[in-house]
Formats: C-alpha cells, structure tokens, sequence
C-alpha cells in the first residue's frame, strides 16, 4: 500500500488538515478499507477502482462527501485502486455545499447530488486527470474559490472546533465556552451548525482518534493506551 500527504498551500490552511493519496501497489486482490468515527470530513475521490460496503447495494460511488461521523463502516475492494482525498475541518461543509454540517452527519453523499452538474464535472476532470499532482491543482483551485477569506465570518466559532480536533484531548466544555467567548449554550449551537456533532461528543471522537494513531506503540502497553 501506497499512502501520503501533502500539505494545503497557505490560502487554504485554514480550512483544510491535508490532500492524501491512497494507491494499493499489488496485483488485485480482495482488500478491505475501514473507516473509523471522525471530526473531521473528506472530499474523496476514486480514480481506480472501487469500494462497496458488504451487505450494501447501490450504485457506483466515485466521489463524494464523507460527513463528520460518529459510526464505523467497512469497505471492501477486489481490484486495484486509487483513491485522492481533501481531509477538511467541519466547518468547511456549509461553505462547500451551502448545508449545515449536522444535516448531513454521519452521512457519505456522492458529489454530483451535492453541487449538481458542477460536482459532476469535477468529478470528472479529478478521475481523468493524468496525474495526482494535476489532481492537486484542480481540487485546490476548486477550494480556493469556494472557501477564501471565509474563516473571518465566524471565526471564534471555528477556532473553538479547531481547538477540540487538534488538540487530540479531553476538553472541559466550560473552559471552552470561557476560552472563546461564549456561552455554552452558544458553543453547542454553534458546533452543531458547523461540526455537525455537539462539544462533548467531538472531544470524544477526537480523544478516540489520537488514541488509534497511538495504537501499535511499542513503548506503551495497550492498556495504557485505552486508560489515556
């Protein structure tokens, strides 16, 4: 298995964690992807191969939105793939597709059902491109005019969400709504208008995640681990 990141050019920082790549580098064969809860949310799209859940009819997915989530999904592939992502902070959603995170959690859309015949042809132009650093150019030019100048519009609210998913710890809610200004009943609001989850519920996911990056330690037992 093939997997990197690139790190977003500075107009796009605030917005997105990282591009990635995900190529399998064997000949085909059943192999199985699984996807854990997370924060955050991805714009993914396959350019080789697919994936389809076991059990799951449906149609084709070749590109699409995976909503900030709280659920584990599995998916299987039996033949070579490629697969380039934009891993994105939550707030990224209702600027991208005019909907507000919480309506679409938990959810993964395909991307012409979200912006109609524009994600259409992106998503064309993203699958046909002759390389991933063409992929590259073409998803960052796309974000750059959808997202710039756009974290000034509520920007306490978006540093708070940025808080929690990077800090890869408990937070203490009070001590959030005191850090940023807010009320907590602001704070809740606000997270599930642009994160999609609630304050506690995120710092919960957000805990589970480092603790996953964590896993395989050698230096630590996994017990350790799972008290952290």
């Amino acid at each position: 298995m093939i997997y990197h990141c690139i790190q977003p050019p500075q107009s796009l920082q605030s917005f997105v964690r990282c591009f990635w790549i995900f190529e399998s580098n064997f000949d085909a064969q059943p192999y199985a992807y699984r996807s854990m809860a997370d924060g955050c949310a991805e714009l993914i799209f396959h350019y080789k191969g697919l994936f389809r859940e076991p059990d799951h009819a449906g149609s084709n997915f070749y590109s699409g939105l995976q909503a900030p989530t709280q659920q584990y999904k599995r998916y299987i592939t039996q033949e070579q793939f490629g697969i380039f992502g934009a891993y994105l902070y939550p707030f990224a959603i209702p600027f991208l597709f005019d909907l507000s995170a919480s309506s679409i959690a938990n959810e993964m859309p395909d991307l012409p059902g979200l912006l109609g015949p524009a994600g259409k042809e992106l998503e064309e132009r993203m699958i046909t491109a002759h390389s991933n650093e063409a992929r590259l150019n073409i998803l960052t030019k796309f974000l750059e005019k959808k997202l710039p100048d756009r974290f000034e519009e509520n920007p306490a609210t978006f540093f708070a969400i940025r808080h929690v998913i990077d800090s890869g710890t408990q937070v203490s809610i009070p001590a959030l709504s005191e850090k940023f200004c807010m009320t907590e009943r602001t704070l809740q609001r606000q997270f599930r208008e642009y994160a999609g989850l609630s304050p506690k519920l995120l710092s919960r996911i957000t805990r589970f995640k480092a603790s996953l990056n964590d896993y395989g330690n050698r230096k630590k037992l996994l017990a350790e681990t799972a008290h952290e």
